[in-house]
C-alpha cells in the first residue's frame, strides 16, 4: 500500500506527522481518487487516518493518567495540524489490518470487522437530553484509580459482552432464521435474532447496566492486581446532605441489580407479582433538571414505567414494576442525599399493580409537582394545614358524623379530588367540589369564602399531595377556624381502616382506575341507574373523557359519557373533515367550571 507522508512538516514540536505510520488516506467524495487527493490538498481537507501512533515521548516517562486518558480520548495527532477541519471517516475495511511496528510503542485500535467487538467500543452512553449531563461511563472513567484507567476499554467491552450473554434464549424447534444457530436474545420484552439487533438495543436502553457491569469488571481486575478498589463518590460528606449537581453523576447512586435475573426485575400482567407506589417528598431542589435526569436513568435501569414531576419545589411520583424492582427504587430514594432526612417509608404508599399499568416512562420538569395554577413562591408547601395521621382522621370524621345537627357543626369534611374521582368513592357526608381538575380548586375557594367563614376545615385527597399546598392556600385567605389535612391520604386511611367512614373506591391515576378496599358501590351507570364503578374511556375520539356504563347498556352500544356525545360519533365518522378534537361534550357544557354551593 503507498505510504503518503506530510510534506508540510506539521507537527514538528511534537512529531506526531514525521513519526506516525500512515496507512491509509480516506475521502468522502465519489470522484477519481487521483482528482479527489488533488483537489483536497488544495483546499486543505486531506486526513490522516492512523492506526499506530506513537506517544509523544516514551512511554516509561508518561504516569499512568496521562496514558489512560490518552487512551480514552485517542491519540493526539490524528490530523496533520493546519490542513482545515477534520472529516468525519469511514471506519477500517474488513480486510484492512493494520501494519505492525513494534509492541513497545503500539496502541491498539479495533478492527471493524469483528462485529461484536466494533459493537461493544462503540455503544453510546444513555441519552440524557443534556448536554451539561456526565454521562455514566466518562464519569466512571473519571473516578478509576490511575493505573487502572488503561484497563477501562477492556472492562466495557467484556462488561458489554456479559450483558448480551445474559440475554441469550434457546432458539425454537423448526426456526433457523438466526445467523448464530441456536440462540436468540430476549430483552425489555423483545425477541431479537441477531447480534446486530440485540447490540443494538443492549447499547441504546441499557447504558445504566453497562455502567455497573464495567465498575463490577473494574473491582475485579484492581482485586486481581493488588490495587485499591474502585470507589464511586456516594456524595457523603462527613454524614451531611449534600445536594447533588450536573457534576455529579446520574448513575452513581443506582442500586446494584447485578445479582438478579432479568425476569425477577421485570413485572408481568400478573398483578400479583408486580407493584404500583405513590409517593411525594417537597422539599428545595436546587437542579432540577440533574434530578430529572437521574429519576429518568434510575427507572430506566429499573425497568419501571410511570409518570413523575419534578420541580424546584419538590417531587411527585407514581411508578410501576415488579416487587423487587419498586423495593430497589425506594432504596434508591431513601438513601439519596436529597431525600435521606426527608423521606421515610411509610410514605410510600404500594398497590397491587406492575408496569402494564402505565403506557410508558414519562419524567420531567415543571413549575409544581401537582398543578394547582399559583406559583410555589405564592402559596408555599411550609405553610400547610396541621396534618392528622389516619388514626387522628379517623377519629375527628367520628365526632363529625355522629354530631346531633349537621348545619350547627362548625366543621366541614373537603374532598380535594376532581368530580370523577370523589364520584366512585367519598367520605360520608363530605363536601365534593363539582370541579374538573384541581387548578380550578383556588378560584372554588375564592368563590366559596363565606362557606369556610369560622370552620375546622378537615381536608383529604388521594395520597395527601393536594391538600398539603390546598391547605396553605384556604390558610393564607384568613377565614377559616383551622385547617387540617389526612397524612398520607386516602391510601393510607384505608390501609388502616378498610371498612372505615371512607365507601366506595378509590381512584387512580392509571390503568387499573380504581382501587377496592370495600365492597360498596356508591356510583351508578349515566344510562340505566343501575349501581356501576367501573369506568371506561368515552367511545367518541372527540371527547375521551370516563364513563360509567354498565355491562348491558355497553352491549346495547351505550359507550359514550352521554347521549348527545353519542349521536355525535356517527356524525364524526361520516365526516373526517371535522375538528374533532375541539368538540366538547354535553355534559362539560352543563357543568359550570367554577361551582357555587348552595349551602351559603
Amino acid at each position: 500500500m503507498k505510504m503518503i507522508e506530510c510534506k508540510k512538516g506539521h507537527g514538528k514540536p511534537h512529531g506526531t506527522c514525521e513519526q506516525a505510520a500512515v496507512y491509509k488516506h480516506e475521502f468522502t467524495k465519489n470522484w477519481s481518487k487521483k482528482k479527489t487527493l488533488a483537489r483536497e490538498k488544495r483546499l486543505g481537507l486531506v486526513e490522516c487516518r492512523v492506526a499506530y501512533v506513537p506517544f509523544p515521548g516514551s512511554l516509561q516517562k508518561r504516569s499512568a493518567a496521562d496514558v489512560g486518558s490518552w487512551m480514552a480520548q485517542g491519540p493526539p495527532g490524528g490530523t496533520c495540524r493546519g490542513q482545515g477541519p477534520r472529516l468525519s471517516s469511514p471506519p477500517l475495511e474488513k480486510d484492512e489490518a493494520p501494519r505492525d511496528l513494534g509492541q513497545e510503542n503500539r496502541v491498539d485500535v479495533p478492527a471493524q470487522g469483528d462485529d461484536l467487538d466494533s459493537c461493544m467500543l462503540k455503544f453510546p452512553d444513555l441519552d440524557l437530553k443534556d448536554t451539561n449531563l456526565v454521562s455514566p461511563s466518562n464519569c466512571l472513567r473519571a473516578e478509576l484509580d490511575a493505573n487502572m484507567r488503561k484497563k477501562y476499554a477492556h472492562a466495557k467491552k467484556k462488561a458489554f459482552a456479559l450483558l448480551v450473554k445474559t440475554k441469550e434464549i434457546p432458539e425454537p424447534i423448526g426456526h433457523s432464521s438466526s445467523l448464530c444457530k441456536g440462540i436468540w436474545w430476549t430483552c425489555c420484552q423483545q425477541i431479537f435474532k441477531d447480534q446486530i439487533g440485540i447490540h443494538r438495543h443492549i447499547a441504546a436502553q441499557h447504558a445504566g447496566d453497562i455502567y455497573h457491569q464495567t465498575s463490577s469488571v473494574l473491582k475485579q481486575l484492581a482485586a486481581e492486581a493488588g490495587t485499591p478498589k474502585l470507589c464511586v463518590s456516594t456524595d457523603k460528606t462527613n454524614g451531611s446532605n449534600v445536594p447533588p449537581t450536573s457534576n455529579h453523576p446520574v448513575s452513581a447512586d443506582f442500586p446494584d441489580t447485578s445479582c438478579f435475573r432479568l425476569d425477577e426485575l421485570m413485572s408481568t400482567h400478573d398483578s400479583n407479582q408486580g407493584v404500583v407506589i405513590l409517593y411525594y417528598c417537597y422539599c428545595d431542589v436546587e437542579d432540577p433538571e440533574w434530578l430529572c435526569a437521574w429519576q429518568k436513568a434510575l427507572c430506566q435501569h429499573l425497568h419501571l414505567t410511570g409518570k413523575v414531576r419534578i420541580a424546584t419545589e419538590g417531587i411527585n411520583g407514581t411508578v410501576g414494576g415488579s416487587r423487587l424492582a419498586t423495593d430497589l427504587y425506594m432504596e434508591a430514594m431513601l438513601s439519596h442525599p436529597l431525600f435521606k432526612n426527608i423521606l421515610c417509608k411509610e410514605d410510600f404508599k404500594t398497590s397491587k399493580g406492575g408496569a402494564h399499568c402505565f403506557p410508558e416512562l414519562r419524567v420531567g420538569v415543571f413549575e409544581e409537582i401537582v398543578p394547582m395554577g399559583i406559583k410555589p413562591n405564592v402559596i408555599s408547601y411550609k405553610k400547610p394545614g396541621i396534618h392528622l395521621s389516619p388514626g387522628e382522621f379517623h377519629k375527628e370524621v367520628e365526632n363529625y358524623l355522629y354530631q346531633g345537627n349537621q348545619e350547627q357543626n362548625d366543621t366541614i369534611l373537603l374532598d380535594c379530588r376532581n368530580f370523577y374521582e370523589s364520584k366512585i368513592g367519598r367520605f360520608q357526608k363530605c363536601l365534593a367540589p363539582d370541579i374538573r381538575k384541581f387548578s380550578y380548586f383556588p378560584s372554588y375557594v375564592d368563590k366559596n369564602l363565606k362557606l369556610f367563614k369560622d370552620k375546622r376545615v378537615l381536608m383529604y385527597c388521594t395520597g395527601g399531595i393536594r391538600c398539603e399546598r390546598g391547605s396553605a392556600y384556604l390558610r393564607a385567605k384568613g377565614v377559616c377556624k383551622e385547617v387540617y389535612q389526612l397524612k398520607g391520604g386516602i391510601h393510607k386511611y384505608l390501609e388502616e381502616f378498610p371498612n372505615g367512614f371512607y365507601r366506595g373506591k378509590l381512584f387512580v391515576f392509571d390503568e387499573r382506575y380504581a382501587l377496592s378496599y370495600n365492597s360498596d358501590i356508591v356510583s351508578e351507570c349515566t344510562y340505566c341507574g343501575t349501581q356501576w364503578d367501573q369506568y371506561k374511556l368515552c367511545s367518541t375520539s372527540h371527547c375521551r373523557q370516563l364513563v360509567l356504563s354498565c355491562s348491558k347498556c355497553r352491549e346495547k352500544g351505550f359507550t359514550a359519557c352521554c347521549r348527545i356525545c353519542q349521536d355525535k360519533e356517527g356524525k364524526l365518522i361520516s365526516s373526517l373533515t371535522e375538528k374533532s378534537f375541539k368538540e366538547e361534550c354535553d355534559c362539560t357544557l352543563k357543568r359550570p367550571q367554577i361551582p357555587l354551593e348552595l349551602s351559603q
